[in-house]
């Protein structure tokens, strides 16, 4: 297999809730490889969430590190981080996390807005991801004219259109009907065969059995053996 991409040590992040310690990722060794398709599966509360934030620089773990093409996250400057988040990690979730007020196109350029690209590179480049991912008609619309799944679409456009290393996933189909999401699950399929490696968080194993090259399980903040040191390939 490919080299690693990026990888977990020994991660762990705990939270306080009052008294209670929450262990919501508790001592992850993970690695994933470049080009590959991973599945995160667990229960809500199982911690995959948390890991992908984890990976996403979104969080910072309370001890062990992660490690980004030989970098860890943690010796990067606060500028160096900012960078590794707007232009090497695309990320899509549940619940799109569009901006209301603005049009399809515009929410798309935002993901640009921190990459120094000119304003009328950003609009080229946004109107182009769009068109690709079947949403030509639609540039002008605003998140509340669409669809479901036209919405994860323009996320997904957003997430890609600045030529990320790496796609994180987060319940990319939690919120739409079966049609829906197996166009956006045929979608991601197509851009894993393009070469771009997937981190995808769900609780549905049907899913991730279907297109995922392989699949970690987590239960109460902890990866679950399985075959191979690192996870399992779908049946």
């Amino acid at each position: 297999m490919s080299e690693s991409i990026i990888r977990t040590e020994q991660v762990s992040r705990w939270y306080r809730r009052g008294p209670q310690e929450v262990r919501a990722v508790d001592g992850v060794d993970m690695s994933v490889e470049t080009g590959e398709f991973l599945a995160i599966i667990g229960a809500s509360g199982s911690g995959k969430s948390t890991l992908l934030n984890l990976l996403a620089g979104l969080d910072t773990p309370t001890s062990g590190k992660i490690v980004f093409r030989g970098a860890s996250l943690d010796s990067l400057s606060r500028r160096e981080l900012s960078s590794y988040r707007a232009l090497r990690i695309g990320m899509m979730f549940q619940s799109f996390n569009l901006v209301h007020h603005r049009s399809a196109v515009e929410n798309v350029e935002l993901a640009l807005y921190f990459s120094g690209c000119p304003v009328r590179e950003r609009r080229t480049k946004a109107a182009a991801m769009l068109e690709r991912l079947g949403l030509a008609d639609r540039m002008t619309h605003r998140p509340g004219d669409l669809s479901g799944g036209e919405q994860q679409r323009v996320a997904l456009a957003r997430a890609l259109v600045k030529g990320p290393e790496i796609l994180l996933a987060d319940e990319p189909t939690g919120n739409l009907d079966r049609r829906n999401a197996d166009q956006i699950m045929s979608l991601l399929s197509e851009l894993n065969a393009q070469g771009l490696t997937i981190v995808m968080v769900t609780h549905d194993l049907e899913t991730a059995s279907r297109v995922a090259g392989r699949i970690v399980r987590m239960h109460y903040g902890r990866v679950e053996p399985g075959p191979g040191a690192c996870g399992e390939a779908p049946r």
